[in-house]
């Protein structure tokens, strides 16, 4: 396994740049645009990580920024901590076995979102390129939310 990122949503993308990259420091490694779901994300770095981060090998703060913008309360604007595994199927199996529930299945073969005790969302990513669908997760319902 591998931490990959925290996400953060944000309700103004440039003042949230200011102040994790003017004001802390933070260095932009990548950013991308979903128009289909109205999103922007961007990835942040440490200067120190700075390196490994653009090989993909250090973890990265995401800034999440819906273009469609909400009052985020209660914390919503935190988003979840994110992991990679190299076989998201049997991952996702073996937390089912330890009463884990898996809130948002795999069924993809490359996605899945599981809950703390505390109810801190928790996005499991598939290592390298997605697995083929498979049972019983390809009709896996979501339970709950994530």
């Amino acid at each position: 396994m591998r931490y990959l990122h925290t996400m953060v949503r944000v309700n103004n993308l440039d003042d949230a740049l200011h102040f994790y990259s003017t004001l802390m420091g933070l260095v932009e490694v990548r950013r991308s645009e979903n128009e289909k779901g109205r999103y922007t994300l961007v990835f942040l770095a440490a200067p120190d990580d700075l390196t490994t981060a653009q090989a993909g090998m250090s973890p990265c703060l995401e800034l999440t920024y819906n273009w469609d913008t909400e009052d985020y309360q209660s914390g919503r604007n935190f988003g979840h901590l994110a992991y990679e595994v190299d076989d998201i199927y049997a991952y996702c199996a073996h937390l089912m076995q330890q009463g884990i529930i898996i809130n948002r299945p795999p069924r993809d073969g490359n996605m899945a979102f599981i809950r703390s005790p505390d109810g801190i969302s928790i996005e499991i990513l598939q290592k390298g390129d997605r697995l083929p669908p498979q049972e019983p997760w390809a009709s896996m319902e979501n339970t709950g939310s994530w």
